[in-house]
């Protein structure tokens, strides 16, 4: 039997439905120095399809137990659809410049002990400055940041097909689902968003820009083991 590829279906007011085998996992985002590391989480069930809570309201997080049907949980997607180049403005720095749509899950990965990523650009005249510049967009895992070489050269991370449950211990929340390695995304209408190497989807239902996380969580002290 041919294996299925990876893919994300939203359905409407509902789930992320996943298929294709796609790994997942818990990550936890560390405090370390100035800037933030992940560590293991807790392991989860690997399945061929499984369905990801979308409501923040599931009692068996992170996936779907239904809770959106009792909840009426209203998931109409408003995020922009035009593609990322599109969308992002350029920002331009001395050696390097940056890419920015705005798409922010508040992971915080472009702060570095050096600086955060528009800093490093600013002053990415110095070989030091550039690598770190491009390392700060690379680990921005909502895809909001792309460091972008003065000759048109895009710097993007080497991502294999995954889902990664993200937590926040510092922050006191849960967060979004890091979605890697350019895993296409329907949605509920059947149309489909720009495969992107990297994106977090909205597993709180409060997100603005559903179905991406936009950082909600945070301000809502959205946490997934307090339902």
């Amino acid at each position: 039997m041919e294996k299925k590829q990876p893919r994300i279906r939203i359905i409407k007011n509902g789930p992320y439905i996943v298929s294709g085998s796609v790994p997942l996992s818990e990550k936890i985002i560390v405090p370390r120095g100035n800037g933030y590391v992940y560590e293991e989480g807790q392991p989860l069930v690997q399945r061929a399809t499984y369905s990801l809570c979308r409501c923040g309201k599931t009692k068996t997080p992170p996936f779907c137990d239904g809770a959106h049907v009792a909840s009426h949980f209203e998931g109409t997607e408003t995020a922009c659809k035009n593609g990322y180049f599109l969308r992002a403005a350029r920002i331009e720095g001395t050696g390097i410049d940056l890419l920015d749509d705005g798409r922010c899950a508040f992971a915080r990965f472009c702060h570095r002990d050096s600086g955060d990523a528009w800093e490093l650009a600013e002053d990415s005249a110095s070989d030091f400055h550039h690598s770190e510049a491009i390392i700060a967009a690379n680990e921005c895992p909502s895809g909001r940041l792309t460091a972008v070489e003065k000759d048109g050269t895009i710097h993007e991370p080497e991502y294999s097909p995954a889902i990664e449950i993200l937590q926040d211990p510092e922050e006191h929340v849960s967060c979004g689902i890091f979605v890697k390695g350019g895993i296409p995304i329907e949605s509920a209408d059947g149309s489909e968003y720009e495969i992107r190497n990297r994106v977090v989807l909205c597993r709180c239902g409060m997100s603005g820009n559903m179905p991406f996380c936009d950082s909600r969580h945070v301000s809502e002290g959205f946490r997934d083991d307090e339902i």
